[in-house]
Parts: C-alpha cells; sequence; structure tokens
C-alpha cells in the first residue's frame, strides 16, 4: 500500500514539530522581570542587607542565571553554596571582602580552574548594580557558608577605598585646571600672544606695505638707463 505523498508530508510536519516541543521543554525556561526598586536605608543593618541582597541575586543582579546554590557537575559558572569560606582563601593577601568585589567589578581578574569568563562587570549597563547594591551582594554571599559581615560603611578599593571606581588610579587633573602647573612649551614651538594685538597687527601690515613700496621703487629705477631714460 503506497501512502499518499500529501499524508507523508504532514506525518513529517507533525513528527518535527512534536520533536523540536520535547527539545523546548528540556531547556530550563526562567522568567525575567523588570528590576524592582529597593530602598536601602543608611541604618540598614547586616541581616537585612543579606536579605536585600538574595533579592538582588535573584532579580536585578541575574546571579542566578548562571550561578547556582548547592549544585554541582556541568555548571556554566561555579557554584556558589560554600563561596564565604572559599572567597577568604582564593587569593593570597584579598579578604573574603575584597575578593568578591574583585568578582563583581573586575570578572576577569581571576578566573575559576575549570570554568571560563563571561560574567559581566555588574556595576556597568546592562547589569548596572549600584555600590552600594553590590555591599549587599557581598553580604549575602558571605552567609553561603560564613558569618556576614559587611554594613553600609564597608569599604573595599572599589568602592570607598585608594582607588577609584573599577580599581583604576584616578585620573590626573586637566592641565589648565586652576591652581595646577602650565606645562611648559616643546623645544622649537611657536609662542603666539593668546590674544592678537591691535598695534602687532598694525606694525605687520605698514612693514608689509612699505617692502612693496620699496620694492617697486628699486624695479623703476633699474628699468631706467643712465640719464634716467627707459629702456
Amino acid at each position: 500500500m503506497t501512502v499518499p505523498l500529501p499524508a507523508r508530508i504532514g506525518a513529517l510536519v507533525l513528527a518535527t514539530t512534536a520533536f523540536y516541543t520535547y527539545v523546548g521543554q528540556m531547556v530550563p525556561q526562567k522568567e525575567v522581570l523588570p528590576p524592582e526598586e529597593i530602598a536601602l536605608r543608611a541604618d540598614l543593618t547586616t541581616p537585612e542587607l543579606v536579605e536585600i541582597g538574595r533579592e538582588i541575586m535573584d532579580g536585578k543582579g541575574l546571579c542566578m542565571t548562571c550561578h547556582t546554590i548547592g549544585q554541582s557537575g556541568a555548571l556554566r559558572f561555579p557554584d556558589l553554596d560554600g563561596i564565604a569560606a572559599r572567597a577568604a582563601e582564593r587569593i593570597p593577601g584579598l579578604s573574603d571582602v575584597e575578593y568578591l568585589a574583585q568578582s563583581m567589578y573586575e570578572p576577569d581578574s581571576y578566573i575559576v580552574e575549570g570554568f571560563n569568563p563571561g560574567m559581566p562587570v555588574i556595576n556597568k549597563p546592562p547589569i548596572g548594580l549600584t555600590d552600594e547594591e553590590i555591599l549587599c551582594v557581598i553580604a549575602a554571599l558571605q552567609s553561603l557558608g560564613g558569618t556576614p559581615t559587611v554594613t553600609l560603611q564597608t569599604t573595599h578599593r572599589y568602592y570607598g577605598g585608594a582607588a577609584a571606581p573599577g580599581g583604576l588610579p584616578a585620573p590626573p587633573a586637566a592641565p589648565d585646571a586652576p591652581g595646577q602647573p602650565q606645562p611648559l612649551p616643546r623645544k622649537g614651538a611657536l609662542l603666539r600672544p593668546s590674544v592678537s594685538s591691535p598695534v602687532i597687527v598694525r606694525l605687520v601690515v605698514a612693514h608689509e606695505v612699505a617692502a612693496r613700496l620699496d620694492g617697486a621703487a628699486r624695479l623703476a629705477e633699474a628699468r631706467r638707463g643712465p640719464g634716467g631714460v627707459a629702456r
């Protein structure tokens, strides 16, 4: 029995649709809503920072889009369970707060073994967390296997420390800023008055006119022969 061509085409379409529907259901689905504005009071306690930090990780920070807590296996980014203890020992010379701050302000400066770079700088667009919101996230991360110590008065080298935001030294002041020494002209540089002087302009014009008149007189004298007869 031969199956008609239209029936075979219809069966192929149905089978293809069913296959891709099945594959689509296997992909984890995560709904991302617009971030809610969070008011940070100056007197927030550390436990309150932890609670707000977890909300930011789940929402505006999008941390849980790539990170996990308490999972193992083929993960895109490191699992955060117990991160507090690892952060204090990850890089010699960096405290847990400094390491966690570096991981967010400069995520590519240290890559955990077995993972690839790719985490965005979260204090810049498209995520754009504020310095205070990042302190909340650090407090939440400290709570994962440790005791949170962060407050809104906590400082680190990216926020309130010696370095400018982003870990870079502050840019030098403009050379023409008030109170700053002016750079000397390069050797061979042409010095010009900052404001054109009318007197100088008139002298230059008079000099050029005199030179042209003198040149015309010399040319006329040369054309005359001996005795004043023109050649």
